[in-house]
C-alpha cells in the first residue's frame, strides 16, 4: 500500500509542480485547478493510510477455520509485522512472530558421532606345513592353508570438542585376533568376560588452556608403531614387535598440547592386558608426540609397572568356593612377585614424499621378578618402507631384529628376525587386497615342521588378505 500511495504522489507532483521554484503560471483558473488536486491527493493519502492499518490489524489476528483450527495469516512486510506486534496480546505477539522449538531428533544426539564397521579375512600357507597348520610367534595370521577371519570390528566414537566436551569410544571385535588380544586366560583372569571389548572408555575435554583431555576405560596401547586394525599397517601381518608389546591397558590416561608441534600424554593403569588387575599396583607411562615438521611424527615413551600375578590363576566356571562371581582367584601366589617391567620405546614415521613412507622403531626391555632378581632383557629393531604406485597399487616391506636374550617373548633365548614384502591393490573405496611374503629366521631350531620333534631355524609363509570396512569414520581407526 505505502508503494502504491507513493507513486500515486510522484505522478501527481510530476504533472503539476507545487514547489516555489516551479514555473511562474499567471492564470488563477491554474491555480485554481493545482489546489482542487491538491486536496484530491490528501484525500487519497488517508484513504490509503486507513486501508493500511485495516490489512496489518487483519494480519495479527489469526484466521479460525470451520473445524476450528487457526489458519496461516497471510504474509506482511516487516514493518506491518512491527506494527501488529505492538497492538496484539503478548500471547498473541509470540505464536506470530516465534516460530516453536523443532523437537530432539537422533541426528542431533548422535551429531559428531562416527561409525565404522571392518571385516578382515585372509588364506595363508605355511611351506613348513607344520602339524596342526599353526604359525609360531603369529598374533593374527595364526593358521595355515586355511581360509580364516582374522577380525569383525564395529567402532563407534565421538571426540569431544569445546562445543561439546564429552565423548568416547567403542570397539567390539569378533574372531582370531580377539582371541589374541584378549581372548586368553593368559591375559585376563576371566577372559570370557571382556573377550569381545577391545576398546572402551569415555572421554571429557576439560578447559584447561588448549583443552586437556581425560580418558576412563579400556584403550589400546600407544606402544609400539603398529596397530590393530589391518588397513592401517603397512604389512598384513604383525611384527614380533607388536605382538610382544602390550596390546591395551584399563585405566586413566590424560593427553595435552604443550605446543602445536608437542603432546604428553600420561597413563595410570592396572597393568599391560589387564582388564582386571593382576596384582593391585598400577603401571605408569609418559608418552611424548613431537611433530618437528608437517611430515614427521616421532614418539618417545617410557612405561613402567609390576606385571607379575600376585595370585594364582583359574579358569573355573562353575560356582566359586567363596561367595565371588566365577573365575575370580582366592589363592595368593607367596611370596607375592614384586619386580618391575621397564618399557622404552620409541618410533619414528616420515613421509619422505606423498607416495614415500619411512618408519623407523627400536625398543628396550627389563624385567625382574622379584626386585633383587637378575633383570631379563629385550632388544628390538624394526624398519617399515612403503611406496604408492599408480592406479591404486602400493608396496612395502619390513625387516625386524629381535633379541630374545631373556626368554621373555618366545620362551628361548635366540636372537629372531624377519623379513617381510607386501603388496596392496585398492580394488575400490573401502576394499584392500594385499599380498604378502614373510621369513622368520632364528638361530637356534625353533619353527616346526609337518615332522613331530623336528625343528628348524626358518618359517616362510605366503598371505592373501581381503579387508572391508565402511561408515562415516575416517582416517586411521
Amino acid at each position: 500500500m505505502k508503494i502504491l500511495a507513493s507513486t500515486v504522489a510522484f505522478l501527481l507532483l510530476a504533472a503539476f509542480p507545487l514547489t516555489a521554484q516551479s514555473a511562474p503560471d499567471p492564470s488563477a483558473a491554474r491555480r485554481a485547478e493545482i489546489a482542487e488536486l491538491r486536496a484530491e491527493l490528501a484525500r487519497l493519502a488517508a484513504r490509503l493510510d486507513a486501508l493500511e492499518k485495516t490489512e496489518a490489524a487483519s494480519a495479527a489476528t489469526p484466521v479460525t477455520s470451520a473445524a476450528g483450527t487457526a489458519a496461516p495469516a497471510s504474509s506482511a512486510p516487516t514493518s506491518s509485522s512491527s506494527a501488529a506486534a505492538s497492538t496484539a496480546t503478548p500471547s498473541t505477539a509470540v505464536s506470530a512472530s516465534t516460530p516453536a522449538p523443532a523437537p530432539a531428533t537422533v541426528d542431533d544426539f548422535l551429531h559428531g558421532t562416527t561409525l565404522g564397521f571392518g571385516l578382515d579375512g585372509y588364506y595363508g600357507y605355511n611351506f613348513n606345513q607344520p602339524i596342526g597348520r599353526a604359525n609360531l610367534l603369529r598374533v593374527y595370521d595364526v593358521t595355515s592353508n586355511s581360509f580364516s577371519i582374522n577380525q569383525a570390528s564395529l567402532v563407534v566414537e565421538r571426540i569431544p570438542t569445546i562445543d561439546s566436551r564429552f565423548g568416547g569410544r567403542l570397539d567390539l571385535q569378533f574372531g582370531q585376533a580377539t582371541e589374541t588380544l584378549q581372548g586368553s586366560y593368559a591375559n585376563e583372569q576371566r577372559a570370557q568376560v571382556w573377550r569381545n571389548l577391545f576398546q572402551a572408555y569415555g572421554s571429557y575435554l576439560a578447559p584447561v588452556g588448549s583443552g586437556l583431555q581425560i580418558d576412563f576405560g579400556k584403550f589400546s596401547s600407544a606402544l609400539g608403531v603398529e596397530g590393530n586394525y589391518t588397513k592401517d599397517q603397512i604389512a598384513y601381518s604383525r611384527s614380533f614387535t607388536f605382538n610382544y608389546l602390550p596390546y591395551y591397558h584399563m585405566g586413566v590416561r590424560a593427553n595435552y598440547n604443550l605446543t602445536p608441534k608437542i603432546n604428553v600424554t600420561y597413563w595410570l593403569v592396572n597393568g599391560a592386558q589387564q582388564t582386571e588387575d593382576f596384582n593391585g599396583f598400577k603401571s605408569q607411562a609418559f608418552i611424548f608426540n613431537f611433530k618437528p615438521a608437517s611430515t614427521v611424527s616421532w614418539n618417545v615413551n617410557y612405561y613402567f609397572g609390576q606385571e607379575q600375578r600376585d595370585v594364582l590363576p583359574t579358569d573355573n566356571p562353575g560356582a566359586p568356593t567363596y561367595p565371588t562371581q566365577p573365575g575370580l582367584p582366592t589363592t595368593n601366589i607367596t611370596p607375592a612377585p614384586n619386580g618391575r617391567n621397564h618399557i622404552f620405546d620409541t618410533y619414528a614415521t616420515w613421509n619422505v614424499t606423498p607416495k614415500l613412507t619411512l618408519v623407523g622403531e627400536a625398543d628396550y626391555v627389563i624385567s625382574r621378578v622379584q626386585q633383587q632378581s637378575n633383570p631379563a632383557h629385550v632388544a628390538i629393531g624394526a624398519a617399515y618402507i612403503r611406496y604408492a604406485l599408480p592406479k591404486d597399487w602400493s608396496i612395502g616391506s619390513r625387516f625386524e631384529y629381535f633379541d630374545d636374550r631373556g626368554a621373555l617373548f618366545s620362551g628361548k633365548t635366540q636372537a629372531l628376525k624377519e623379513f617381510t614384502f607386501v603388496a596392496d591393490h585398492k580394488l575400490a573405496p573401502g576394499m584392500l587386497a594385499r599380498a604378502e611374503y614373510r621369513r622368520d629366521f632364528s638361530n637356534q631350531n625353533f619353527f616346526t615342521t609337518d615332522r613331530e620333534g623336528v625343528l628348524v631355524k626358518q618359517q616362510p609363509t605366503a598371505t592373501l588378505g581381503l579387508i572391508f570396512w565402511w561408515g562415516n569414520k575416517q582416517g586411521q581407526w
